[in-house]
């Protein structure tokens, strides 16, 4: 990505700690909401970095949420999204409605309909800057209880 992007579209994230947290904009009733907070905290507890949640769904049809967290390997891309998969299932019994990415290790993608996960390489995740894309939506912040 260019330098003159990254001025324009600066990276911001928010840390997740491995202690429950409590989401400051967080509706109960919003199942959405709860589905995306449950995949960062466990992207969180596979130390993933750059946890960012992002409302998008007053500016898009495709879902309510996107989760955007870094892995800093194929490995730990690969156990961040198996964390996720896992914590989600147990948790909400909820499985992907498609899963992209897992076998290349680069960006692993979670399609749950309402909410869309994206667990990615740092190079990659320079690359396609989704929270510039989405700069438009609003960043739900979260924090510990």
């Amino acid at each position: 990505m260019s330098d003159y992007s990254q001025e324009n579209f600066p990276l911001r994230s928010v840390a997740v700690t491995n202690s429950p947290f409590k989401a400051t904009q967080l509706n109960s009733d919003d199942a959405s909401a709860r589905l995306a907070f449950s995949a960062a905290e466990a992207a969180s507890d596979r130390k993933a970095g750059d946890i960012v949640i992002l409302r998008v769904a007053d500016v898009s049809y495709i879902a309510d949420y996107f989760v955007v967290t870094t892995g800093f390997s194929r490995v730990q891309v690969r156990a961040v999204a198996d964390a996720i998969e896992d914590k989600i299932k147990e948790d909400l019994q909820r499985v992907p409605l498609r899963i992209e990415g897992k076998s290349e290790g680069n960006w692993v993608l979670y399609d749950y309909g309402d909410v869309i996960v994206h667990v990615m390489m740092p190079k990659e995740r320079e690359f396609y800057n989704l929270e510039a894309f989405w700069g438009h939506a609003e960043r739900i912040d979260f924090t510990n209880e």
